[in-house]
Order: C-alpha cells, then structure tokens, then sequence
C-alpha cells in the first residue's frame, strides 16, 4: 500500500508540475483550493462514443480518463451498464465547473446517476481518486474543448 501512495503521489505531483503548461487536447487539468491534476484523456464525443464510454474494460491507469463531450448545457443521467471499472463521475458545466461528483460508481449497475439539470461534460477517473485528489464542486476542469469561454479557458495560440 505504501508504494501505492508513493506513486499516486509522484504522479500527481508530475500532473500538477505539467498542468501549468499550456493546454493539450491528449489531457485535461483539474484545479481548486487543494492544488491541481493532470489526467490523460480520451473523449467521447459522437453518439456511438458516448454511449461506449468505458464499457467492457478490465482496467484504467491511474491517472487516465474519458471526456463525454455534448454540444450544449443538458440534463445528463449516467449508467454502469457492462462497466466493469469503478468510477468517480464528475459532471461539468459549459463553463467547465464541477457540478456534481459521484465517487464510487457501482460496476455493471444499471442504476440512475443524474448528474444535474445543465452540464455539458462529464469526466470518469478511477473510484476514489475525486476523494484523494479533494475534489469539490466549483473546481475548475480544463481542456481545449471547453473553448475559450470557459472560467479556466486555454491560451489562445
């Protein structure tokens, strides 16, 4: 457990270290009181994207995630129909602040998670980090999609 720690550690330190570089559409920052992170992540943005998710998988790296993109504010339930990874799901904004959180999403439930009446995003990480990280709704989430009037936007190249 305590090489664990160490390197959840190690690696979130690197992510905070990276999160102050420019934006980079293979990865998004988090920040709050607490300091910030930087996950690798994949999107989902079409239809058939989003519906996958991250079905049928036996794992997920520590510090990656999958963005599911929708083209406006909307009310969005989520499911953990053939997920077989637990999740913390984080529900976003249009202007890229954190909503809701739902740590510890129950594998292979079909069980409603609303995230909210107007979100736009929704971020899955491994179950517990939203926890370790401290979390909290009203952080900030970046990334190029958000666009550039998110509360956290990307320099403008």
């Amino acid at each position: 457990m305590g090489i664990r720690v160490f390197l959840i550690g190690l690696l979130l330190s690197i992510g905070q270290a990276r999160a102050q570089d420019a934006c980079d559409a293979g990865f998004v920052d988090i920040k709050g009181t607490w300091g910030q992170a930087r996950f690798s992540v994949e999107l989902a943005i079409t239809p058939e994207e989003r519906a996958r998710g991250l079905m049928y998988r036996t794992e997920l790296a520590t510090l990656h995630s999958m963005l599911f993109v929708y083209t406006t504010p909307q009310p969005l339930t989520f499911w953990m129909k053939n997920t077989f990874i637990p999740l913390d799901i984080i529900f976003i904004d249009e202007t890229g602040l954190i909503q809701h959180i739902h740590p510890n999403a129950k594998t292979q439930s079909l069980d409603p998670i609303y995230g909210g009446p107007e979100n736009q995003y929704v971020l899955e990480v491994n179950a517990g980090l939203s926890k370790r990280l401290g979390l909290r709704v009203g952080d900030a989430v970046r990334h190029p999609v958000f666009g550039q009037a998110a509360i956290w936007a990307c320099a403008e190249k």
